[in-house]
C-alpha cells in the first residue's frame, strides 16, 4: 500500500472511530434523559456522553455529542433547544478539564464538580427567568417554597440556588458515569477518538512545550479570525433577531387589533341604538339594559386578553357612560356618568364628536399599556349616537416578546458557541499547528554536522501533514525542497571535502618541495605537523588557552603548519645546502626566511580571500622563531604578542630539529630532546604549551619512532641552527 493511501485509510478509519464513538455518546445522554423523565427524578442527565466525549476526544467531539442531543430532545420538547448554549459550555469545560489533567486525581476530580454546577446553574437560572418571564407560576415546590416563603427570597435568587443545587447533583453524576466509562474502556480506543491527530502526526512534548512558549509579534491569525468571525456573526444575528423582534411585535399588534375589533364590533352589535339616551338616562332600569350589559360581560370574558368593554356617548363635556363593565381591579362608572377626555385622545375628539370611524389607538396611563378600538354605533337615521370600545392589554406583548428575543437569541447563542467553538477547533489543527510546526523545525534545522542534517530532515517528514488542503501542498513542498537541498548540500560538502584534500595535499607537496632544496626528505614538514596537532589536543584536553583552541583554530593550525618554513624558496641553495656552520651575514639571509614566507603567504591571501587557514600559515611562517622572552626574530616579541600557532609551532619544530641527524652532529636521544624543551619553559617557549607537549609524550614518542630519521640533514635547517 503506497503513502497516500495509508494515509487515506487512516483518515477514513479515523473518521469513523470518531462518528461510531459520538453516535455511541449519544445515545448515553437520550437514554440517560429518557430514564429520568420516565421515573420522575428532578434531574437532567443528558451530559453524560458529553462528558465522555470530551474526556475521551477533546471539546469538539464532547460539543458535537451535546449539539446532536440537543437537537433530538428538542424534537420532542423544543424548550431544550433554548438551553444548547449551556450543554456545549459544558463540552468545553469537561475538554479543558481532561486536557489539565484535573482528573487524573480524586481531589483535582471534586474540584470540578462546583465548576460545573456554576458554569450550568447560572445560565440554566437566567435562561429560565428570561424564557419563562410571561407565565410565572405560583405553584412552588418544597425546595423552592422554604427559599421563597420561609427565606423570603424573591424568583432570581431562588431560581439561581435552585438551578446550581440541582445542576451540582446532575453534572457529579454525569461526570461520574462518564470517568467510570473511561476507566473501563481499552487505552487505544480512546487514542483512536482524538481529532487532533487526523491531520497530522502527534507532536513530541518537547515540540508542544517549544510551540506553547512562541509568540506572534502581533496578534495571531486564530484571534484575527475568531474576531472577524464574531463580529459576523453579531452583525448577522443581531440584525436577524432585531428584525424578528420588529415583526413579531408587529405581527402580535396586527393580531391583538384584530381582536379588538372583533370585540368592539360586536358590543356594538349588541347595542340598540334608539334606546341609547334612555340607558344613559335611566340605566339599569331601563329596558334592555341588564340583558345588554350581560351580554357584553360574556363578550368580554370569551378571550383573557380583553382587559376592558365600554359604550360611550360622545359630547362636547366629556365621555358620557352607557355601559362600563366592572372588572376584578376596576369597578366600572354607572350609566350617565360623565368621564372627562384622556389626554391622549386629544387629537381624535374632532373625529369622535363628528361621529366618524377612528383608527386604533395604544395608550400607556394608569390602566397600563392598551390597545383601544371604537366602534361607531349608528340610529336608523344614519347618526352615530355612541362609541362601543375594547380595549386590549398590550403589557403581556412587551413581555411576551421580551422572552421571544431571549429564546431568540439563546438559540442563537447556542450556534454561535458551536461554530465559534469548531472554528477555533478546525482553525488551529488545520492552519496553525501545520504552519507553526512547519516553522519550528525550520527554526530548528541545523547544518552543522552531517548527523543533524539528517535529523532535521526525519523531524520534518515525521510531521505527517495530511489537511488535504493548500497547507499540505506547502508541506509537500517544503519537504521536497529540503530533500533537494539536502542532496545538494552533501554533495557541495562531498566536492568541499575533495577540494580541501587536494589543497591540504597541494600544500604538502609544496612545502616538501621547499624543504627538499636542502636536502630533507620532506620527514621534517610532516613530522612537525603531526607535532602541532599532538600539542593543540593536549592543550584542549588539559583546557589550555580554552578561548583560543577550538575546533575551527585547530583545524586552520592543522592545515597551515607545512607552510611554515614557506619562506626558504627565496634563500639560496649555497645558503641552505652549507655543510657548516652559517657566517653572520648568512645567518641574516636564512633568517628573511621567516618575512619572506609572511609576504608570500599575503600575496596569496590578497587572492584568496576568506581562507583563515592562510592567516595562521601567516603567523606561522613569520613568528615561528620568537621566542617567549623576546630574544628571538625576526621582531623580537616576547610572551602572548607571539600568535599562538607560533609558540605551538616553536615547540615542535626545535623538537624535531633536536632528535633529528645533523651533519655536524648525531640526534638527540627521546629524553635528552624533551628535557632540552622543559628546561627551556619559560625561556624560549610558552611553558603553558611545553607542558601540554611533556604530558603527551607517549603520543610524541610514537611519532618521533615512526619517522626513521637515518639520512643525514644539514644543521642549516634553521630551528636547529640558530646562531
Amino acid at each position: 500500500m503506497s503513502a497516500v493511501n495509508k494515509t487515506d485509510h487512516h483518515g477514513r478509519k479515523s473518521i469513523i472511530n470518531i462518528a461510531a464513538f459520538c453516535i455511541a455518546s449519544v445515545f448515553l445522554n437520550i437514554i440517560g434523559s429518557t430514564v429520568i423523565t420516565l421515573t420522575g427524578i428532578p434531574l437532567y442527565q443528558d451530559t453524560a456522553g458529553t462528558f465522555l466525549a470530551s474526556i475521551c476526544g477533546g471539546y469538539l467531539p464532547g460539543m458535537i455529542v451535546s449539539f446532536i442531543t440537543t437537537v433530538i430532545r428538542g424534537l420532542g420538547d423544543h424548550e431544550a433547544l433554548y438551553y444548547n448554549a449551556v450543554g456545549l459550555i459544558m463540552a468545553m469545560l469537561a475538554g479543558w478539564f481532561a486536557r489539565h489533567k484535573f482528573f487524573s486525581s480524586l481531589p483535582k476530580t471534586l474540584l470540578t464538580f462546583p465548576a460545573f454546577a456554576l458554569a450550568a446553574g447560572i445560565p440554566d437560572a437566567l435562561l429560565t427567568w428570561y424564557l419563562n418571564t410571561a407565565d410565572i407560576s405560583d405553584d412552588y415546590g418544597t425546595f423552592e417554597s422554604f427559599l421563597r416563603n420561609d427565606l423570603g427570597l424573591n424568583a432570581l435568587p431562588s431560581q439561581f440556588i435552585m438551578e446550581i443545587v440541582t445542576e451540582f447533583a446532575d453534572k457529579g453524576l454525569s461526570l461520574i458515569i462518564a470517568l467510570i466509562i473511561v476507566k473501563l474502556l481499552p487505552k487505544r480506543l480512546i487514542r483512536d477518538v482524538n481529532p487532533d491527530s487526523y491531520w497530522q502526526a502527534p507532536l513530541s512534548p518537547a515540540m508542544k512545550a517549544q510551540l506553547r512558549k512562541s509568540q506572534c509579534r502581533s496578534v495571531s491569525v486564530r484571534t484575527k479570525m475568531i474576531v472577524i468571525l464574531t463580529a459576523a456573526t453579531i452583525l448577522v444575528a443581531g440584525t436577524g433577531t432585531v428584525i424578528s423582534f420588529v415583526l413579531y411585535r408587529r405581527a402580535t399588534t396586527a393580531d391583538r387589533e384584530k381582536l379588538a375589533q372583533s370585540v368592539a364590533e360586536l358590543a356594538a352589535s349588541y347595542i340598540d341604538p334608539d334606546s341609547v339616551d334612555d340607558y344613559i338616562e335611566k340605566g339599569p332600569d331601563a329596558p334592555g339594559y341588564v340583558h345588554t350589559k350581560e351580554m357584553l360581560y360574556t363578550l368580554r370574558d370569551s378571550s383573557q386578553d380583553v382587559e376592558f368593554v365600554y359604550v360611550y356617548k360622545i359630547e362636547e363635556d366629556g365621555c358620557h357612560v352607557v355601559f362600563d363593565l366592572d372588572t376584578e381591579e376596576v369597578k366600572g362608572s354607572a350609566a350617565g356618568d360623565v368621564i372627562p377626555f384622556d389626554e391622549s385622545f386629544s387629537d381624535l375628539i374632532p373625529d369622535l364628536l363628528a361621529g366618524r370611524k377612528i383608527d386604533p389607538i395604544i395608550t400607556d396611563d394608569s390602566f397600563g399599556c392598551l390597545l383601544t378600538v371604537y366602534v361607531p354605533v349608528y340610529n336608523s337615521d344614519g347618526q352615530c349616537v355612541c362609541y362601543a370600545a375594547a380595549d386590549i392589554s398590550m403589557t403581556d406583548i412587551t413581555t411576551y416578546g421580551y422572552s421571544f428575543a431571549a429564546k431568540l437569541v439563546s438559540l442563537l447563542l447556542g450556534f454561535y458557541i458551536f461554530i465559534i467553538g469548531f472554528s477555533r477547533w478546525l482553525i488551529k489543527h488545520n492552519l496553525l499547528l501545520p504552519v507553526n510546526t512547519m516553522a519550528y523545525c525550520a527554526g530548528a534545522f541545523a547544518f552543522n554536522s552531517d548527523e543533524a542534517l539528517e535529523e532535521s530532515v526525519e523531524r520534518m517528514e515525521k510531521l505527517d501533514i495530511r489537511t488535504g488542503d493548500e497547507i499540505e501542498n506547502l508541506y509537500k513542498a517544503f519537504v521536497k525542497t529540503i530533500g533537494d537541498s539536502m542532496n545538494y548540500i552533501s554533495d557541495i560538502s562531498q566536492k568541499n571535502e575533495t577540494i580541501s584534500r587536494m589543497q591540504t595535499g597541494l600544500i604538502m607537496v609544496l612545502a616538501e618541495m621547499v624543504e627538499s632544496r636542502d636536502k630533507c626528505t620532506g620527514d621534517h614538514v610532516r613530522k612537525t605537523a603531526a607535532y602541532v596537532n599532538i600539542i593543540m589536543e593536549s592543550m584542549r584536553e588539559k583546557g589550555i588557552y580554552p578561548d583560543q583552541v577550538t575546533d575551527q583554530f585547530m583545524q586552520n593550525v592543522r592545515n597551515a603548519a607545512p607552510l611554515h618554513d614557506i619562506g626558504k624558496i627565496h634563500v639560496s641553495d649555497v645558503i641552505l645546502n652549507k655543510p657548516a656552520r652559517l657566517t653572520d651575514e648568512e645567518f641574516v639571509i636564512m633568517k628573511s626566511h621567516t618575512t619572506i614566507g609572511s609576504e608570500i603567504i599575503d600575496r596569496v591571501i590578497d587572492l584568496v580571500q576568506d581562507s583563515d587557514y592562510l592567516r595562521e600559515a601567516k603567523n606561522l611562517s613569520e613568528y615561528h622563531h620568537e621566542k617567549w622572552n623576546g630574544k628571538g626574530y625576526p621582531h623580537g616579541i616576547s610572551g602572548e604578542e607571539i600568535p599562538l600557532s607560533a609558540r605551538i609551532m616553536a615547540v615542535a619544530d626545535v623538537f624535531d630539529a633536536l632528535v633529528s641527524r645533523r651533519s655536524y652532529k648525531e640526534p638527540f636521544s627521546f629524553e635528552e630532546a624533551m628535557n632540552i624543551i622543559r628546561k627551556d619553559a619559560g625561556a624560549h617557549f610558552d611553558p603553558l604549551v611545553v607542558e601540554a607537549f611533556i604530558s603527551a609524550e607517549d603520543k610524541v614518542r610514537e611519532v618521533a619512532a615512526s619517522f626513521s630519521d637515518n639520512s643525514i640533514q644539514p644543521d642549516n635547517i634553521d630551528s636547529g641552527a640558530e646562531k
